[in-house]
């Protein structure tokens, strides 16, 4: 199975950088980051349209797509684990994952997702919902693999 990030924006060097980057190291699950960013300033449902389109465009054309959005499924980890799982098990060859921009994803693109998932009510900044994501898979991996990072 083969993960993608597609996200609205770039991650400069810095402290979020690094945390980032520590995380994916650890992956075994083969993973690529896909940077996109639309500079013309357009109106916002035309904002929303355009970065849909290149993240969907970043991903893999038979993955399995997961939005990440604050009206989404909220899941512990155990449970995002088995979701991811069960992919797994059944054969996806790709997940790819959507953090969109500032005005999030529009309903078409949540519509073409097996799921739309949430970090709860709050709102966070795109560049550490990366954060929370990369952390989320690898405690995913740990979790299938029966490791006790889980649990530490």
């Amino acid at each position: 199975m083969r993960l993608t990030l597609a996200a609205v924006g770039r991650l400069k060097a810095g402290p979020e950088k690094m945390l980032y980057d520590s995380y994916a190291q650890r992956m075994a699950w083969p993973l690529a980051l896909r940077e996109v960013e639309e500079r013309r300033k357009l109106p916002a449902a035309e904002r929303m349209a355009r970065e849909a389109d290149l993240l969907l465009a970043a991903c893999p054309a038979d993955a399995a797509l997961v939005a990440l959005d604050r009206r989404g499924k909220v899941l512990d980890s155990d449970g995002f684990a088995r979701w991811v799982g069960t992919r797994r098990d059944t054969g996806a060859g790709d997940l790819a994952f959507l953090i969109g921009g500032a005005e999030g994803h529009p309903e078409a693109l949540l519509k073409r997702c097996a799921l739309v998932l949430s970090f709860g009510p709050m709102t966070f900044p795109h560049m550490l919902a990366r954060i929370l994501l990369i952390e989320q898979l690898y405690r995913a991996q740990q979790i299938l693999a029966g490791h006790p990072y889980h649990r530490a």
